[in-house]
């Protein structure tokens, strides 16, 4: 009988090692490689309209990382972008020796971070209150209210801010001291600044970012809902048991991409509403700005390329590591 169980057991194991291989190698065949082959053979009509995209990608995109070799050389309009004359890591060295790098890295950082967070969390919020509303003329008209604020440009919401924040006279500051409170110079005062721009954010992006959410909480079938109030749930509690568990990987999968920009400073946002007042450098100067500033000033093509690619390399390690966080906490939530 022992004898039988042995045999039993190493067949099985056999068994097992025979389907691993074979699993092994199916996913051999069916690489990345040979999907594309097999939707230009298939799908013809779909691939033929990921063309134009691709051609986008391809000039736009692919075709300018050929001039990533700038941040490698003293740039000469003159020489053109081989005979320019190649100084190696001297481009790098004075960014990262200058007395601005601590300074806007720390900005582009901290305030990217607070408009992720923000912004994710009052995406949910929103998305989840939307769901919850039954009226479906108020429904919508709802969601087109919290939309709308993301199509108006940064140049719009700058005059706005500059007539509502004004220290005489401005509509903020006459809600101050109507409430007993004293007059504050926002644009002279720079650590007020990191809140404001956080709550502009907001305002502009949380109602956008609200759309994906709402299509994965439509997706979530509504008998689990009906069976859960037959279990004498309330509203609060389908929403923490059922609603925010299926969000946490949309949630999660956002957050891994946002991630990726996190270096990459809002240039429109922070430059109309900043301009070059130098008082609000301290908290609102980001990498972006930064680089914009020495094109302008010192036209050194070679230190501000050397700047963005160091940006685009920031981004890439970060999300390469919260992709491999992600994946042992959520693999679900994982890009790759």
């Amino acid at each position: 009988m022992a004898t039988e169980e042995k045999l039993e057991a190493t067949q099985g194991g056999m068994n097992m090692s025979t389907k691993t291989a074979a699993l092994k190698a199916d996913k051999k065949k069916t690489g990345w490689f040979s999907n594309i082959r097999y939707d230009l053979k298939n799908n013809k009509a779909l691939c033929l309209l990921c063309l134009p995209m691709i051609i986008w990608f391809l000039v736009f995109a692919y075709t300018p990382l050929v001039y990533l070799v700038v941040a490698f050389k003293k740039y000469s309009a003159v020489a053109g972008l081989w005979g320019s004359e190649w100084v190696g890591l001297k481009n790098f060295e004075a960014f990262f020796g200058s007395t601005n790098f601590l300074n806007v890295t720390y900005n582009t950082v901290v305030l990217n971070a607070m408009f992720i967070v923000a912004t994710m969390f009052f995406s949910i919020i929103i998305a989840i209150a939307i769901s919850e509303i039954h009226g479906k003329i108020y429904k919508k008209t709802v969601q087109s209210v919290v939309i709308l604020p993301h199509f108006i440009s940064w140049t719009v919401i700058a005059l706005l801010c500059e007539s509502l924040l004004k220290t005489n006279n401005g509509f903020v500051n006459n809600i101050i001291v109507s409430l007993g409170g004293k007059k504050i110079n926002f644009f002279q005062n720079a650590s007020v600044w990191p809140t404001l721009l956080t709550i502009l954010r907001v305002w502009q992006g949380a109602g956008y970012g609200s759309i994906v959410y709402l299509a994965t909480i439509t997706g979530i079938d509504q008998s689990i809902y009906e069976a859960a109030r037959i279990d004498g749930a309330s509203r609060a509690q389908c929403i923490w048991y059922i609603t925010l568990p299926v969000l946490r990987t949309t949630a999660m999968l956002l957050f891994i991409m946002n991630v990726g920009k996190i270096f990459n400073g809002d240039f429109g946002m922070i430059y109309n509403l900043v301009g070059s007042n130098t008082l609000l450098y301290k908290t609102t100067d980001v990498i972006d700005t930064y680089v914009y500033r020495m094109l302008v000033e010192s036209t050194n093509i070679g230190q501000s390329t050397a700047v963005s690619l160091w940006q685009s390399v920031m981004g890439l390690l970060i999300v390469l590591g919260t992709n491999a966080l992600a994946r042992k906490v959520e693999p679900d939530s994982a890009l790759f």
